[in-house]
């Protein structure tokens, strides 16, 4: 079966805090794309969804979570900078992302409960807003971030799932992990339940940082090395780097549907924080 992207964009604007690239692609054995991906440069927005669910519910969970936490971020930031302190000491950024998750998850649950063809259907999350010198990063489920900063290539999120419960529990190992039958049973997902909560951190970026968020369609094909060796190798065209990736995925079986978003850290504006601020940053 051919390979299919079937959905790219690209952002170079130097006036963006990061340039963005995002694609998504079938595979080699599905049919059709389950997942979705969505980049608004003008906002610092990187979100990626990977479907689950009956046949096109999945595709219909993870575009709901995309547009609907794109358009609502865009309305939340419009009039309130992202980096603005809220009562509890943390960032605006951080309180909207919970609020327009939970927004999505309601909309996408309520349709699987008012529509039988969606029944079930639900979708893994993974999202970036870029601001300042800052990211702030929400997940759920097992779709991926990763940073490459110089020499060091790490995961920046830990899956929600199964397997990685029994990591965690030492009831397997790594290498039984990678032959296991439950590497896509995910613990935690949007629109599954009537409420969610997210994993949501801050984090300090680096001109020249780059970010890649991907489904576990690349990273069950690709090892960590053999990722952290392409954006080594390719970062400095990020449609280059992305095509790869999405190419050695399907080289090595294309079992699911792929998407890869990448951001560049093009310039960072740091804060001026009164010595409140500070500590309150020290003591988290």
């Amino acid at each position: 079966m051919a390979s299919t992207p079937t959905a790219n964009a690209v952002t170079n604007d130097s006036k963006a805090i990061v340039e963005l690239f995002a694609i998504s692609d079938n595979g080699k054995v599905r049919s059709h794309n389950e997942d979705s991906v969505l980049v608004a440069p003008g906002l610092g927005l990187a979100v990626l969804a990977d479907g689950m669910g009956g046949y096109n519910a999945g595709e219909v969970a993870s575009s709901m979570a995309t547009s609907l936490i794109g358009v609502g971020l865009d309305k939340a930031l419009a009039d309130r900078p992202p980096g603005e302190r809220v009562a509890a000491g943390g960032y605006w950024a951080h309180e909207a992302i919970i609020q327009e998750v939970r927004r999505a998850n309601e909309a996408i649950y309520e349709a699987a409960q008012s529509q039988p063809q969606y029944a079930g259907m639900g979708t893994t999350l993974v999202m970036a807003l870029f601001f300042g010198d800052t990211m702030t990063v929400a997940h759920l489920g097992d779709s991926r971030l990763y940073r490459q900063r110089g020499d060091d290539f790490r995961q920046m999120t830990r899956d929600h799932s199964l397997l990685q419960e029994q990591l965690d529990s030492g009831m397997i190992s790594a290498s039984e992990a990678r032959q296991s039958a439950n590497r896509n049973l995910v613990t935690r997902a949007l629109g599954v339940d009537p409420d969610v909560v997210p994993e949501v951190c801050d984090y300090g970026i680096e001109v020249g940082d780059i970010y890649l968020f991907c489904s576990d369609g690349l990273n069950d094909m690709v090892d960590d090395e053999e990722l952290a060796q392409a954006l080594q190798l390719l970062s400095a065209n990020l449609q280059v780097c992305a095509t790869q990736l999405i190419t050695m995925a399907n080289d090595n079986g294309g079992r699911d549907n792929v998407s890869v978003i990448l951001a560049r850290v093009q310039h960072v504006v740091p804060r001026s924080r009164s010595w409140w601020q500070r500590l309150m940053d020290w003591v988290k």
